[in-house]
């Protein structure tokens, strides 16, 4: 018997339809740059909580998310063609911060690191 939960499979499946719907068919210049991260789906399969992130920028603009918003109805109509559901779950777009969270920690470490190495030059240079 299988490991995952027919919700993970599901979620997998609306991630990358999803994502190839966003790139190839949904023409708003808003959502460009958008890439989901995750997705998560209720055990009912009736909610799907999409997550995503708008590359090159640590936090989400509104207009990325009215554009989401627009393109609900068009995803939602898509996936009902392209996955052999009995139900469509609803799509509900969240922003995920765990990236600008990581960018905020490389930059700290980076940080770190240059500090470092000014202390490594001082100390080279008093012996």
């Amino acid at each position: 018997m299988s490991s995952f939960k027919r919700a993970d499979r599901v979620a997998d499946l609306i991630k990358m339809e999803v994502a190839d719907l966003l790139l190839k068919q949904v023409k708003d210049p808003r959502i460009g740059l958008v890439t989901i991260t995750g997705v998560k789906v209720t055990d009912d399969l009736r909610t799907a909580r999409l997550f995503f992130v708008e590359m090159g920028k640590d936090t989400c603009s509104p207009e990325v998310k009215t554009g989401l918003a627009k393109a609900t109805g068009f995803l939602k109509r898509e996936l009902g063609r392209r996955l052999q559901l009995r139900c469509v779950p609803e799509l509900l777009f969240t922003y995920d911060p765990s990236f600008a969270y990581g960018s905020r920690i490389e930059s700290l470490l980076k940080e770190i690191h240059r500090e470092e190495e000014k202390e490594e030059e001082k100390n080279v240079t008093e012996d």
